[in-house]
């Protein structure tokens, strides 16, 4: 569980430290035990330092935070033995092999069972057969299962991974996510820096959209409602005007559009309002070949929710 309340970092530069660039500002969040949470923002927007406060590597300048119960600031040593970090770029000892490698840390983070825990991440990963090569014949791809198998050598609460995909090929990606939602069953909280919008919409419970400060926090399927309602798209063999209007007339309809031999129809409760829609249209003498309901990505959400902050179209 992670709890900040306006946490915040502004870091000095330049002759005599004058000049101040506001990295985090006024950060609130509550992340629940056993939820993969998505902290998504472009580049700049301060997710790293975020990630490097939480887990007590640099000082906040502003508010206060807890990890696992335990205060930021007070208890950082204990804080991070309670929590994992995969960085975007994990450095390794590339002449070790990968077995020495996680014997190296598993001792550091004083393990009790090391070649026992050594040998339960480098199995789930894919990586045992591997195990005596060095860490330098690699592909990227297995680095990265050989970082997140470091990072939770010590069973931590609270995983931090950061871009946990950024340059697989699709096998060792899906591998990757099958492995965070195996995380997740069995209680894990991760918190998840990531550019793919579309792994984050998969694996997410909720998400926050950050730039310097929270612009909104929620689950994917809220946000789309929230921005853009809910639509369905009945595909009709010909279409007349009229059914249009006629549509328009019911107290459950909010909107009608019709496109080509498509009525795009805005609905608050499709589940509940569908049949009346296809019986008055049936009635009507429409052919109607399939509905179905049009689904905005999460990186329209994404782009929409910084446009109307004023952050711009960035991705």
């Amino acid at each position: 569980m992670i709890i900040t309340q306006d946490l915040g970092k502004v870091f000095k530069i330049g002759k005599k430290e004058k000049t101040e660039i506001r990295a985090v500002e006024g950060l609130s969040l509550a992340v629940r035990e056993g939820e993969v949470f998505g902290f998504l923002g472009p580049n700049g927007a301060g997710k790293t330092t975020t990630v490097r406060m939480l887990a007590g590597l640099i000082e906040p300048t502003s508010g206060s935070a807890a990890i696992n119960n335990l205060a930021l600031g007070k208890e950082n040593s204990a804080i991070r033995r309670s929590i994992g970090i995969l960085t975007e770029t994990p450095g390794m000892y590339e002449r070790l092999s990968a077995e020495k490698n996680l014997a190296i840390f598993a001792n550091l983070y004083d393990v009790t069972d090391v070649p026992g825990q050594v040998r339960k991440y480098l199995q789930m990963l894919g990586l045992w057969e591997r195990r005596a090569d060095p860490v330098g014949s690699f592909s990227k791809g297995m680095r990265q299962k050989l970082a997140i198998a470091r990072a939770l050598l010590h069973d931590p609460k609270v995983l931090f991974l950061d871009e946990p995909t950024s340059g697989l090929d699709p096998e060792a990606a899906k591998m990757v996510r099958e492995f965070i939602e195996s995380l997740r069953a069995l209680g894990r909280t991760i918190f998840m820096c990531t550019h793919n919008l579309d792994e984050a919409d998969r694996l997410c419970d909720r998400i926050a959209i950050f730039k310097q400060k929270v612009i909104a926090v929620d689950t994917p399927a809220a946000l789309r409602q929230q921005l853009f309602g809910r639509k369905i798209v009945v595909h009709l063999a010909a279409l007349q005007p009229e059914w249009a209007d006629m549509l328009r007339g019911l107290p459950f309809v909010r909107e009608v559009e019709a496109l080509e031999n498509k009525l795009v129809i805005s609905l608050a409760n499709p589940e509940q309002d569908n049949p009346e829609i296809v019986r008055q249209l049936v009635e009507a003498g429409a052919a109607i070949r399939f509905i179905g309901e049009l689904r905005h990505s999460l990186e329209q959400v994404y782009l929409e929710m910084l446009h109307q902050n004023g952050q711009g179209r960035q991705a």
